[in-house]
């Protein structure tokens, strides 16, 4: 049995708040030179070029790539041979989201879905929990930016839908975003499993690498033809048109129910943040 105290917990999801809205991965900045190096219209071609030096500042200024500073989801596997020791581990992870909103200036926006009043600290953090073999504790958070999660979308086709009715959905909830999550995007689809499981999934796919197609090969398929298909709708950088709409498609798949068929797109926007750290 291996022991983690919860303060390293804490410390480390400070660090990673304040990077994850710091430095944008490099997976990002290459998909978008070669985006701003194929894109044919000039207004969509100097959009990429801004949001190329908006990141270049935020690297070197050490300041927020965007003031949505997003909801701080984590993603959590958690070797069943860790002890985590002095302290829950939730409140661990939501100290951590507290310490580094605050230290590193960035903007709070979680509040109460009806009255709207802010909880001052971006806590409570969404967190998702995998035990997994071994000794080791993986977190991985994620800045979620509200435009973008605004236009994601669950639906439960019919099971005659098949691979056509998922691709129709998924162009179709991401051409008719539109402007609305700052594109070019990052598209993340979720299929099969339930209703939450699939969104679960959707989400979990914008964490793959820019570039790097599913190992499935039906699914790479698909990934590059619901590219091409979204790229071929002109909505371009920033919904003013262009070639590039989205940056990158990456599909997560498990079994379903012989009766359900779900789908879901979750999708981020240029600002895709995610930083993790193995403990």
């Amino acid at each position: 049995m291996r022991v983690i105290e919860a303060g390293k917990v804490t410390e480390e999801v400070r660090r990673l708040c304040i990077e994850a809205n710091y430095f944008l991965g490099e997976d990002m900045e290459k998909a978008l030179r070669e985006a701003a190096d194929t894109e044919e219209s000039p207004v969509g071609k100097d959009i990429l070029g801004q949001i190329i030096e908006n990141a270049r500042i935020a690297r070197e200024e050490q300041c927020p790539i965007c003031q949505d500073t997003g909801t701080a989801v984590v993603f959590v596997e958690l070797g069943q041979e860790v002890h985590i020791t002095g302290g829950d581990f939730v409140t661990a992870i939501n100290e951590g989201v507290r310490q580094g909103y605050k230290d590193g200036y960035l903007r709070k926006s979680m509040c109460h879905p009806f009255a709207r009043k802010n909880t001052g600290d971006n806590t409570p953090a969404v967190i998702y929990t995998d035990i997994v073999p071994g000794d080791r504790l993986k977190l991985t958070v994620v800045a979620k930016g509200g435009g973008s999660e605004n236009m994601s979308a669950v639906k439960m086709l019919t099971p005659a839908a098949g691979k056509k009715g998922v691709k129709d959905f998924v162009v179709k909830t991401v051409v008719e975003a539109g402007p609305n999550p700052c594109p070019p995007v990052v598209v993340g689809v979720g299929v099969g499993g339930t209703f939450e499981k699939t969104a679960l999934l959707a989400k979990k796919a914008l964490l793959r690498e820019v570039g790097v197609h599913s190992p499935d090969p039906e699914l790479a398929q698909m990934e590059a033809e619901v590219l091409e298909e979204i790229n071929k709708s002109g909505v371009g950088p920033q919904g003013l048109g262009g070639r590039v709409t989205a940056m990158w498609v990456a599909i997560e798949m498990i079994p379903c129910h012989i009766a359900s068929f779900p789908a879901a797109v979750n999708i981020n926007c240029h600002v895709a943040r995610h930083k993790e750290v193995v403990i």
